[in-house]
């Protein structure tokens, strides 16, 4: 057992980091570590399981790093090591107060660990001004500080800060690799191991989640099924209606239950009373807290709507690799007879243009366009496309 099992079908990154790791050293040996690292690569690859695991074998006190029994390695793969502070946005971006608040706590020495560590996901929802309030920490760290900030392309950060980071590049786990770890290490059976890893297209978790839940398996199979409800504009319209509901139910299946968590705790935290009242003054730290929630829900939605597309992506990929003759493998595999027929009673020219639609529509929704009206001008566009 290592730090590293959990990286799947990464052994040439696994094989640069482990080098790192191993060359650093401590506190005298902290002008051959790299003060800033950047993991890039597809959604689903692994960069926050890289960079956690990288963290854990810089505090790792075994030779080599990264035993996976010590002391250390175990609290940095819990979330628990008092030197490594994990940064998740919450919400659409990451602003520069709390970017400058990030960086005072990362400017003080380790209390206990080889190096004082931030690993910043999703760095990329950092605002412009928390960028520049970065760069300004990544020029001048101080001796014992690693940042290893995660995205999924180079070109989502700034050029200057992007230019002082070691890059880690992934790249997307083999099929096979994923089905592998679904058998060994959560007891899924092969066939179901095989058919899950093609449809989440090397997403690890993506994959994890439909083997083992048969709500986000039922999701998929609806967004799967909306090709054959195109035939009018009236069905289509509705399609549109019923994709963004099943987007904002998930997020509110995510997002209520941590809300209840975090509003109980801040309250009792602020001093409330056994009748429920508030001190007064705590209006403001609750209004904040609410705002981030909202904020952090958009995202969720956001987040599952996009999931929804990539998989009617796929459902067109396969109906134009069918169309070409290519020969590669199917991603649904389930929907063969259904694909084959789609194939044939169409034109690559138009899968390529409802796959435009798609990545369109996931532009939009990254540009704030709302939801509903991006994904009823997708569905217009997949039923004359």
């Amino acid at each position: 057992m290592s730090v590293w099992d959990d990286l799947v079908g990464q052994e040439p990154v696994v094989a640069q980091l482990s080098a790192a790791a191993d060359g650093g050293g401590g506190s005298g040996g902290a002008g051959k570590m790299a003060h800033a690292w950047l993991f890039t690569g597809p959604p689903g690859a692994g960069r926050t399981t890289a960079a956690r695991a990288f963290a854990a074998a810089l505090q790792c006190a075994e030779t080599p790093r990264g035993c996976g029994h010590c002391a250390s390695c175990h609290q940095v793969l819990q979330g628990t090591h008092a030197d490594v502070e994990v940064v998740r946005p919450a919400g659409l971006s990451y602003g520069v107060r709390e970017t400058r608040e990030l960086v005072l706590r990362a400017s003080s020495s380790p209390s206990g660990g080889r190096w004082q560590i931030v690993l910043f996901e999703d760095a990329d929802r950092a605002t412009e001004a928390a960028a520049n309030a970065l760069l300004k920490a990544i020029e001048e760290p101080p001796p014992r500080t690693v940042w290893l900030l995660c995205t999924p392309s180079p070109d989502d950060l700034l050029v200057t800060i992007r230019s002082r980071c070691r890059l880690v590049t992934l790249r997307t786990p083999p099929v096979a690799a994923v089905a592998d770890v679904l058998v060994l290490r959560d007891g899924v059976d092969r066939e179901t191991a095989d058919v899950v890893a093609r449809a989440a297209q090397g997403h690890i978790s993506r994959a994890r989640r439909l083997a083992t839940d048969p709500e986000a398996r039922r999701r998929r199979a609806e967004v799967l099924a909306l090709p054959r409800r195109l035939t009018s504009v009236g069905p289509a319209v509705a399609a549109a209606e019923t994709l963004v509901k099943a987007a904002e139910a998930e997020a509110k299946v995510q997002t209520e239950e941590l809300n209840e968590s975090e509003t109980s705790a801040l309250r009792q935290a602020l001093g409330e009373s056994a009748k429920g009242r508030m001190p007064r003054g705590t209006a403001g730290a609750l209004k904040e807290l609410e705002d981030r929630q909202k904020s952090r829900a958009t995202r969720v939605k956001r987040d599952a709507l996009d999931r929804a597309l990539l998989d009617l992506a796929s459902y067109y990929r396969d109906v134009l690799a069918l169309q070409l003759g290519a020969g590669t493998e199917l991603v649904n595999t389930d929907l063969g007879a259904e694909l084959r027929s789609a194939a044939a009673a169409g034109r690559p020219e138009g899968t390529l243009r409802r796959l435009d639609a798609i990545m369109e529509c996931r532009e939009r929704l990254e540009a704030n366009v709302n939801p509903l009206l991006a994904v009823e001008a997708l569905t217009l566009a997949l039923r004359t496309g």
